[in-house]
């Protein structure tokens, strides 16, 4: 007699089916695991068996094989542990074999037998109710789970809770979703005295997800521009929620509450690596890049950043998705991320600033901001340069608009795009291509007279072309405007083309 119960293996953000089989058959006592499992699922024997000891329950003095179904599938995790301890259980007829059956679970056993909370629970659902499964997890992952609310989820706070409910002794409740409250930002616009051109700039990049790169002198208000972009950005739709979401379950970055609507803001140190940016390591994990899905990814003194780091950006960016490629792994993520950096003009920072004169003129800022490649400036839709804030301005009131009158015309702009790219596969201005790009964003005669000048004169490649076009749809939507018109593509270029170090 087999038991069956089910589990999944991840695969990027898929989960794929695992069916655990167990069979008890005559012949010196063992515990064998079998499937090609990894570190951690080999030490289950070990887990479980202290597990059910716990309980008061011994396995049988026989031979017990557990299979990990497909067998050629890597099995990577300690979740694993409570699928097992139920194919066990119910090849000792402690449970219902048609219960442990109709079952996926996933969940870390402790040696008392509590069950330990693991990543993954969200994937999980939805592949349990792909099967028509019910999903038995640990507790404290029940409120993330019951997100998919197409299939039951019961939490148990140990092995003995799920033994009694499947048995009908005492059944556990469903698990609810957690409650979601979008973050009481503290940060607002208001703060940053002057840079009224980076103001809109930032507004423009919000409003149609576009790239953004920043550069000034140290203390002009680069970083702290970057910090209030989450103010002004609109929540996730159940769709990004969901989508986001699955990634941070698998990088264990949720909360017990479950998902989340606030947008990602992702922002890792210069001396990052591959592997932490792109996705790798143990299981081809998710990077930074991923894991700012439908969010933003700030790289802060972008030129500090390893050459190879940087010019792995640029096929995601492109394609929205990357794929991690290792000896023995290969995930494909999605990584659909607003790009925003920021940089000095120079090392020591203070190139254009007339009152700190740099030695090493014009070579300094050459030589810092030619780390950064052609290609990828070429994917930045706006480039602006922050001149110093005099300190007279430090003294000045609280001026211009707030986050919030901002984040109204973001969500504005973003309503009409939402309602212009559905069912077209778009979701913002930034990722329009081929014919929808020419048919939303074709300028008048007065606009294509002063783009072609412009191309012209300036050498704009046929993606600074099109990126220029994409800005200049989302300055138009901010206006309310059907068209694009002279004046959209003419603030459109002024962020392509600027003076000095960007030159």
């Amino acid at each position: 007699m087999v038991a069956r119960t089910f589990s999944v293996a991840f695969e990027g953000i898929e989960a794929r089916t695992v069916e655990v089989q167990c069979a008890i058959a005559p012949g010196l006592p063992s515990f064998t695991i079998v499937g090609l499992p990894d570190k951690a699922v080999s030490e289950a024997r070990e887990r479980v068996r202290a597990a059910l000891a716990a309980m008061q329950i011994a396995l049988p003095s026989k031979k017990l094989v557990i299979n990990l179904s497909p067998a050629d599938l890597p099995k990577i995790g300690s979740h694993f542990d409570l699928p097992i301890a139920l194919a066990i259980l119910a090849a000792t007829g402690l449970i219902p074999e048609s219960k442990a059956a109709e079952t996926l679970s996933l969940g870390e056993l402790a040696l008392d037998g509590s069950l330990v909370p693991v990543n993954g629970a969200l994937p999980a659902a939805l592949k349990a109710a792909e099967l028509n499964c019910v999903l038995a997890c640990p507790e404290a992952c029940g409120s993330e789970a019951a997100w998919v609310g197409a299939t039951p989820v019961y939490g148990a706070k140990n092995l003995a809770q799920l033994l009694r409910h499947f048995t009908g002794d005492r059944p556990l409740h469903e698990a609810h979703p957690g409650e979601i409250s979008l973050p009481a930002h503290q940060k607002d616009l208001r703060d940053v005295k002057g840079q009224e051109k980076a103001k809109r700039a930032l507004e423009i990049a919000a409003a149609g997800g576009h790239h953004l790169f920043m550069v000034g002198t140290p203390g002009s208000g680069k970083s702290m521009l970057a910090a209030r972009l989450p103010t002004i950005l609109p929540p996730l739709s159940a769709q990004e929620a969901l989508e986001t979401s699955i990634i941070h379950s698998l990088a264990g970055l949720l909360d017990e509450g479950g998902i989340s609507r606030a947008r990602p803001f992702r922002e890792p140190h210069h001396t990052a690596s591959m592997a932490a940016i792109v996705g790798g390591g143990r299981g081809a994990q998710p990077g930074e890049i991923s894991l700012s899905h439908n969010g933003v990814l700030f790289l802060d003194e972008l030129p500090e950043f390893p050459r190879p780091v940087l010019e792995t950006l640029r096929q995601p960016i492109e394609t929205g998705e990357v794929m991690v490629a290792r000896a023995n792994a290969h995930m494909r993520y999605p990584a659909r991320f607003m790009l925003v950096a920021a940089a000095n003009p120079c090392k020591c920072g203070y190139l254009p600033d007339p009152a700190r004169a740099c030695a090493k003129v014009p070579l300094c800022g050459e030589d810092y901001l030619g780390r950064i490649s052609g290609p990828l400036m070429d994917r930045f839709d706006l480039r602006i340069e922050m001149p110093p804030v005099q300190f007279q301005d430090l003294d000045l009131p609280q001026s211009g608009d707030s986050s919030a009158t901002v984040a109204a015309r973001v969500a504005q702009a973003r309503a009409l795009q939402s309602e212009r790219y559905d069912g077209s596969g778009f979701r913002t201005n930034a990722q329009i291509e081929g014919k929808m790009l020419e048919d939303v964003a074709a300028p008048d005669a007065e606009g294509r007279e002063i783009l072609a000048k412009a191309a012209e004169r300036l050498g704009l490649s046929a993606r600074g072309y099109h990126r220029v076009l994409r800005v200049a749809r989302t300055i138009a939507d901010l206006d309310g405007e059907e068209h694009i018109r002279r004046p959209h593509l003419a603030e459109a270029l002024s962020y392509r083309v600027v003076s000095g170090v960007l030159n």
